[in-house]
C-alpha cells in the first residue's frame, strides 16, 4: 500500500473519530450528568469503538503482554500518543488517570474525562500541583480501582529521552500501592503529532508490579529502566531504530529514602 493511500486512510480515520466524539457526547450527556459512571461507560465504549475503526480504516491492530491489573494500584504508563490513553482505558475495571488541567477545557473529551473520575493537574505550578494532586487524589481515595499516571507527565516519542517527574514517586509514598509499570511501542504507528497512522500491531506490555515501601529514588529509577527498557524493545520489535539511551536522574528532592 503506498503511502499516499494511507495517509488519506488515516486522515479519514481521524475525521471519523473525532465525528463519532461530538455524536456520542450528545447522545451520552445526559447518562453522564446523571451519574459518573455514565460518563465512564460513554469512555469505554467510545475507546473500544475507536479501536475497531483503526483495526479496520488503517489497519492498526493491538496486543497485550502481561495481566492489566484488577486490584487497587497505581499504572504507571509510557505516553506516546492519544490512542494509549483509549487502550488502556478500557483494560481496566475502574481506571482513573492524572491528567493536564487545560484539557477540561477541551470539547466534550474535558468534560466526561472529569467526570469519569480524572483528575486534572496544573503542570506548571510544580510543587503546589504535586501538593494539589495528592489531595485530588485523597478526596477521592474511597473509590476502587487503579489511578494512571505518565512519569514524563507528557507524551514522548519512541526513543526520545525525557526524565521521570517527582509527581509519581509523590503518590507513590502517600497512597502505599504497588505500582505497575506499562510499556507500548504505539508511537511507533501513532506519532504524536501529524496525520499519518502507520499499519501494524502495536504492543501494550504490563509488567512485573513494583511492591510498596521502597526508597523514592530507587523505585523511580526501577520504574524508568523497566519501563523505557520495555519500550525500547517493542519499538525495535516494531522495526523502529531506537537510538543509544543515557540514562537520565530521576527527579526526586531530598536525600535517598
Amino acid at each position: 500500500m503506498s503511502y499516499a493511500i494511507q495517509w488519506l486512510r488515516s486522515l479519514l480515520f481521524s475525521i471519523v473519530m473525532y465525528i463519532l466524539m461530538a455524536v456520542m457526547g450528545i447522545v451520552f450527556l445526559p447518562y453522564a450528568l446523571i451519574h459518573p459512571r455514565g460518563a465512564a461507560n460513554t469512555c469505554l465504549w467510545y475507546s473500544r469503538a475507536v479501536i475497531w475503526l483503526a483495526g479496520w480504516m488503517i489497519g492498526l491492530k493491538f496486543e497485550v503482554r502481561g495481566t492489566p491489573p484488577t486490584y487497587g494500584c497505581m499504572i504507571a504508563a509510557k505516553h506516546q500518543s492519544f490512542m494509549d490513553v483509549m487502550y488502556i482505558y478500557q483494560l481496566l475495571p475502574r481506571p482513573r488517570f492524572i491528567m493536564k488541567r487545560l484539557l477540561l477545557y477541551a470539547p466534550i473529551l474535558g468534560f466526561f474525562a472529569y467526570r469519569a473520575g480524572c483528575i486534572p493537574v496544573d503542570r506548571g505550578k510544580k510543587g503546589a500541583a504535586i501538593r494539589d494532586m495528592l489531595a485530588r487524589v485523597k478526596s477521592g481515595d474511597g473509590a476502587p480501582g487503579q489511578l494512571c499516571i505518565y512519569p514524563q507527565g507528557t507524551r514522548v516519542g519512541p526513543g526520545a529521552v525525557m526524565p521521570y517527574k517527582k509527581g509519581t514517586a509523590a503518590l507513590y509514598a502517600d497512597l502505599k500501592q504497588p505500582v505497575v509499570p506499562v510499556a507500548t511501542n504505539v508511537g511507533v504507528f501513532w506519532p504524536k503529532r501529524g496525520i499519518y497512522r502507520k499499519p501494524g500491531t502495536a504492543v501494550f506490555q504490563f509488567l512485573d508490579p513494583i511492591p510498596a515501601g521502597i526508597g523514592l529514588r530507587p523505585f523511580l529509577h526501577q520504574l524508568e529502566v523497566a519501563v523505557e527498557g520495555a519500550s525500547d524493545a517493542l519499538a525495535r520489535e516494531a522495526g523502529f531504530t531506537v537510538p543509544v539511551r543515557t540514562a537520565t536522574p530521576p527527579e526526586v528532592e531530598g536525600p535517598p529514602v
